[in-house]
């Protein structure tokens, strides 16, 4: 029986996500929002997806050409179509993406974040809000998106490369295995379990390297208009240095909230299949980060606003809950909010968004598990 699902959202990853899906056998649906129309149209006109054998001279894999089974411009129409229901979307984008969603969701569905961010925990507290609280579904979380992926043109795909696996955790933690039974028929890689939604977001492999590299980088970021390639001239000796250290402070985070989290540099080994000595290493090596010849070219890009807010920021407060000190965290943050003008403690993915103000470490290991 071949498999449905329903991917909202049409930007980089969205059009992966329906494009590789669809190479697994899998039926999709793909919705865009109105203001992001312009990619619907363009498969429209194309009649389906290309991913390109080679992109700036560089060859690449899971090139070819889909037909896509139905795009959507209807959200009704797009959530009725499957139990699955993957949203490839910024983190800023779930909270009212999913309000919208919630008059025509139904039970049993499956909602898969990727990249999850904590936002599990987040839409479970506006159905709760809403007035949708015996709705029964389940939500997913992964650590990141499975692909290094780019729109390149019209309906045009390069697909940069992919990871070894997805770490996932569903919430409740308790439906996990479940979960990852139902999704694993569609996605083009293996699925494995995390502890729990918390565990998830400590794992975002973005939480090193983005924030902190682009911040660390801004001045040549900005005056030369992001022309790098990213990991290998944004990383060098020193930034590497500091990076380690933010990544002592996620260590203790975790392990003040009981939670086992692979070091960086396993994580990265791991996920793109090779064997480094060092995160330096990795950044300077990694094929598939070598082949992304730009960079950031301003504080308002995703590394930042989407990194900082949805991944520092719940890190420096369940840090803060934990009575864990976090200086380079918080310092980057700072450096972020004059950057942007902005307050990321206040406006970033804070406990008390996620629904957990006022509770303790333990009583939040039990919420989600």
């Amino acid at each position: 029986m071949t498999s449905r699902v329903s991917v909202i959202g049409s930007g980089n990853a969205g059009l992966t996500a329906a494009y590789h899906f669809t190479l697994q056998g899998a039926e999709v649906c793909l919705y865009g929002a109105p203001e992001f129309d312009q990619p619907l149209a363009d498969i429209e006109k194309r009649g389906g997806i290309e991913a390109l054998p080679s992109f700036n001279d560089v060859p690449l894999t899971y090139s070819g050409f889909q037909t896509i089974d139905k795009i959507s411009r209807d959200l009704e129409e797009t959530i009725g179509y499957s139990d699955l229901l993957v949203l490839p979307v910024p983190s800023f984008a779930q909270e009212p993406l999913f309000t919208s969603m919630l008059p025509y969701l139904r039970d049993g569905q499956i909602i898969m974040l990727m990249p999850g961010n904590y936002g599990s925990l987040v839409l479970n507290r506006i159905k709760n809000e809403q007035g949708y609280g015996d709705l029964k579904l389940t939500f997913v979380d992964a650590i990141s998106i499975p692909w290094a992926t780019r729109i390149v043109g019209p309906a045009e795909l390069a697909i940069l490369g992919m990871k070894e696996y997805l770490p996932v955790s569903a919430f409740p933690a308790s439906q996990t295995d479940k979960a990852i039974e139902a999704l694993q028929s569609v996605m083009p890689l293996p699925l494995t379990p995390l502890g729990s939604v918390i565990e998830a977001g400590l794992e975002n492999i973005n939480f090193g390297g983005h924030p902190l590299l682009t911040t660390l980088n801004m001045g040549l970021l900005e005056n030369f208009d992001g022309q790098f390639n990213y990991y290998k001239d944004c990383c060098s000796v020193s930034t590497a240095k500091a990076a380690a250290v933010m990544e002592q402070e996620r260590q203790a985070i975790g392990k003040a909230l009981g939670v086992s989290l692979l070091p960086e540099l396993e994580a990265m080994n791991a996920l793109y299949a090779m064997d480094c000595e060092s995160v330096y290493e990795v950044n300077r090596t990694s094929e598939t980060h070598g082949k992304l010849n730009s960079a950031p070219n301003s504080a308002s890009n995703r590394y930042i606003t989407e990194d900082a807010a949805y991944l520092l920021v719940p890190c420096y407060e369940l840090g803060q809950l934990a009575g864990v000190e976090t200086p380079l965290i918080t310092s980057c943050l700072h450096i972020d909010n004059a950057y942007n003008d902005t307050d990321y403690f206040t406006s970033g993915r804070t406990l008390k968004k996620m629904g957990l103000a006022n509770l303790s470490p333990q009583e939040i290991i039990d919420f989600v598990a």
